[in-house]
């Protein structure tokens, strides 16, 4: 499948949202912006590591443990980053151009921490 080559090819918000939502998703989007980013507004469904807890050894929870991940963070840098060293530990991973910025502009929903329409962009 080409989302999940060695080379980490970027994907845009359609294809991230395409390939981790619906009844039998694809990959997990993982979402590595910090906390405080992360409460504000975050696309539903999406499990939160921070790059810094990543960067700091932190494993990911179980249910992206062993699956495709797709990696999302505000602009597309920490994404990057994140699936550089995702990778290197041996996971599937993308990550999504653009970001949360991008996420939002294609006009993909977002929720804050209670469930409520979030704010990401």
């Amino acid at each position: 499948m080409y989302l999940f080559r060695r080379n980490r090819p970027r994907v845009t918000a359609d294809e991230a949202r395409s390939r981790t939502s619906g009844d039998q998703p694809d990959a997990v989007l993982l979402d590595v912006r910090e906390k405080h980013e992360w409460t504000t507004g975050h696309a539903p469904g999406a499990v939160h590591v921070p790059l810094t807890k990543l960067v700091a050894g932190a494993t990911l929870p179980a249910q992206a443990q062993g699956r495709p991940l797709v990696v999302i963070c505000r602009s597309g840098h920490r994404s990057r980053q994140a699936a550089k060293l995702l990778a290197e530990r041996g996971a599937q991973v993308v990550d999504v151009e653009g970001g949360m910025n991008a996420w939002a502009a294609a006009g993909h929903p977002d929720a804050d921490e209670r469930g409520n329409s979030g704010r990401t962009a």
